[in-house]
């Protein structure tokens, strides 16, 4: 998988599946996230191990924007027993801070979507509490509300 677009003519841009070189990258994309508990190296390397393994379950996507990884996006997917097949859930979405404006997200979410099209995915679904208007913006629409619960491991 890889899309090209142009954000302007001196930035082009690539999406592609996410490789274990993005590593450092991405980790450090994850420290800019902000959200849940300050990420833990160690835990976040075997996360990432999993997530750039080939699966019909997930698909983890970077963007580069001039060859360096500016963002990633992590979606999951699984048949839920209501969709009559599957649905896929965009966990997660990272776009580097100076990097932002740029069209890097919606060029990730544009990519996701047709990888899951391909897939035979039914839907794709976003939690997001910071970014409505951004998924707005590329036609998503608010169906409910998601609830967390924390567990802690003492």
């Amino acid at each position: 998988m890889s899309t090209t677009a142009e954000t302007s003519p001196a930035s082009p841009s690539i999406v592609r599946l996410a490789a274990a070189a993005d590593v450092d990258a991405v980790f450090a994309l994850v420290e800019q996230l902000g959200i849940g508990e300050k990420p833990v190296r160690e835990s976040f390397a075997g996360a990432f191990e999993h997530a750039v393994e080939p699966s019909r379950h997930h698909m983890l996507l970077v963007a580069e924007l001039d060859g360096v990884v500016s963002a990633y996006a992590y979606t999951t997917i699984a048949r839920l027993l209501y969709t009559n097949g599957d649905s896929a859930q965009l966990q997660e979405l990272a776009v580097n801070t100076p990097a932002r404006d740029r069209g890097l997200g919606s060029l990730l979410v544009a990519a996701i979507e047709e990888e899951c099209r391909s897939r035979g995915v039914r839907q794709l679904t976003v939690a997001s509490s910071h970014a409505a208007r951004f998924y707005e913006r590329l036609d998503y629409r608010s169906t409910s509300d998601f609830l967390k619960k924390r567990f802690t491991t003492d």
